[in-house]
């Protein structure tokens, strides 16, 4: 089947592709601006070049054909008088019609011949160097003709006109001559004149290429490659400025579209992976609280029934101990004390250790605070300030009462053994939800507390004042309901614990 393509060219291409590829591996790693001028400007000034030189050969060729025909010329205006004058012998008129042929500076010798080739007449720098014969035979042609020749070391060139008389009959030969330097010197002048003007156009060509690269794309390359070095160190905030063509503002603004691509990847990374990790030190310290809640209820439940026995048979003791010593008595005292002492820290290791499912019941917002409230007994020293909203008395929550009293109950303790002088408690609500706040002037929370303020059995209390549950347990307490707490400082410097519960159902039941 015919391909349209030979095998020779087949084979031709296949030899020129490794120089081809190797052409455009040279190529591809040079800057733009030599790519430019090695794939641009370089072949144009070869195009240029070779125009050039074909042009100025056909000036030279138009140039010597011009000066011969100027010598051609000056014989025509004097082969009449001439003619004319050697047919009657006017030997003065033939004189200064060759004299007037050297006012034009261009002409080297006039020569006059007679019918046979004998010089009757010459004037020029050198001697007629045609031998008679020549001067007959080329008069005997009877045609105009010119010819290069040399003359000693210097190259002439001969315009020969027949002299005819009046009846038509060849009377003589006029020769005018030119040097060939004449016609050598003004060609080399006209090749230096166009090589010049070829250089120059050719250094100005360059330079309009070079500076118009610069000013339309040099400039914003190097905008991009420096943005592209600050952002390589470390800037990924940076972004390209789009000016210049519109090829280079799509480049720019393509660029930003990817790095704002990339930050919002990395945010988005960033963003999950510290999700998972706080999703996994939450599902750390979930399963921290769970293990160390079951082993909580588990002691809780082993102690109880021992220290029932320990304190009933003191109480017993103390009942009927009368005549016992009075050391024994105060003993017996104390053990009741540590006893009861023992069963509140049992109480709250069941409640911290309690995973039952909330027993959820409607009552009014207000409700859980005011029986903390009656639960809790205020010390005498302490002043305590009540700001219950009235709307919480009407508005109503879906709560585990005894778990949420509970988590009140702590937290009022919590400021009642932190305050000087005053504790604030308020209720009220919020499109949030309900919150219930315990603000206290004692000397508030160190930074370095915060973090551990809900870890269980953490406490700032001095040793037997204090297990580091009740917080704990409000925290567990509030985090089942769907709810949080949040601890600020209050303008006194004390400190501030607020239990916010959803009002939503879905929030409650989350």
């Amino acid at each position: 089947m015919f391909t349209g393509i030979s095998r020779e060219n087949t084979v031709g291409w296949q030899i020129m592709r490794p120089e081809f590829f190797k052409i455009r591996a040279w190529i591809l790693p040079l800057p733009l601006s030599l790519t430019l001028l090695v794939t641009v400007l370089l072949p144009f000034l070869a195009v240029m070049g070779l125009t050039g030189w074909y042009s100025i050969n056909l000036l030279e060729r138009n140039s010597r054909d011009r000066m011969q025909e100027d010598i051609e010329l000056i014989a025509r205006a004097i082969r009449l008088p001439l003619s004319h004058a050697l047919e009657r012998g006017y030997e003065e008129t033939i004189k200064r019609a060759l004299e007037s042929a050297f006012t034009i500076d261009r002409v080297y010798g006039v020569y006059v011949y007679d019918r046979r080739g004998k010089t009757i007449y010459a004037s020029g720098a050198r001697e007629p160097s045609m031998g008679s014969e020549q001067a007959v035979r080329i008069a005997n042609r009877g045609e105009r003709q010119g010819e290069f020749a040399r003359v000693g070391k210097e190259a002439v060139f001969s315009y020969f006109v027949p002299l005819v008389d009046a009846g038509e009959q060849i009377s003589g030969l006029l020769q005018i001559t030119r040097r060939g330097s004449d016609f050598d010197n003004y060609l080399s002048q006209l090749r230096t004149h166009s090589l010049s003007v070829l250089i120059v156009s050719a250094i100005i060509l360059t330079l309009i290429i070079l500076l118009g690269y610069r000013w339309t794309l040099g400039r914003h390359l190097a905008a991009v490659k420096s943005g592209l070095a600050r952002i390589r160190s470390g800037e990924l905030r940076h972004r390209f400025d789009p000016k210049g063509p519109r090829e280079m503002q799509l480049l720019a603004g393509g660029i930003n579209e990817m790095l704002n691509a990339i930050a919002r990847s990395s945010e988005a990374l960033a963003a999950q992976k510290d999700r998972e990790a706080e999703l996994t030190e939450k599902l750390h310290q979930s399963e921290k609280l769970a293990a160390l809640g079951q082993l909580s209820a588990g002691v809780a439940h082993e102690l109880g029934s021992p220290l029932s026995t320990v304190d009933g048979k003191a109480q017993r003791a103390l009942r009927h101990g009368e005549h016992l010593p009075p050391a024994v008595m105060d003993a017996l005292a104390a053990i009741r004390r540590e006893s009861a002492r023992m069963e509140r820290i049992i109480r709250q290791l069941l409640d911290f250790g309690r995973s039952n499912p909330l027993d959820r019941r409607t009552v009014a917002a207000c409700q859980p605070l005011l029986s903390a409230l009656k639960r809790v007994a205020s010390p005498a020293s302490i002043r305590v300030d009540q700001r219950i909203s009235p709307d919480t008395k009407t508005q109503s929550v879906k709560v585990d009462l005894i778990r949420l009293e509970q988590a009140l109950t702590n937290l009022l303790q919590n400021a009642f053994q932190a305050a000087r002088a005053r504790v604030v408690v308020s209720c009220e609500i919020y499109p949030e939800g309900v919150l219930y706040c315990f603000e206290d002037d004692g000397p508030g929370i160190s930074d370095d507390d915060y973090p551990h303020l809900f870890e269980p059995f953490f406490t700032t209390k001095p040793v037997g004042q204090g297990t580091g549950l009740g917080l704990a347990v409000a925290h567990a307490a509030a985090r089942d309901h769907g709810g949080a707490i949040e601890v600020s400082h209050t303008d006194n410097g004390g400190a501030r614990f607020c239990l916010l519960l959803p009002q939503r159902e879905d929030a409650a039941d989350a």
